[in-house]
């Protein structure tokens, strides 16, 4: 395969699958395939989150000490 070319999906699930299959083997494949997806948090609460744990001098010091 060329580099920067995209293979198709059936191909690349297809191949996918088998190196999971050949290096985890069929249950440990399995288990992997069918973890959840985890629920993405909406961005404002994130924001929050985020900003809630934020150490204000210590960010203004790395976002201003350039200017």
């Amino acid at each position: 395969m060329k580099q920067g070319q995209y293979i198709k999906e059936e191909k690349l699930l297809k191949k996918g699958i088998d190196i999971l299959m050949e290096k985890l083997g069929p249950v440990e494949t399995s288990r992997f395939l069918s973890f959840p997806i985890p629920k993405r948090m909406e961005s404002v609460k994130r924001h929050h989150k985020w900003q809630s744990k934020l150490e204000k001098e210590a960010f203004f010091n790395d976002v201003f000490s350039g200017q």
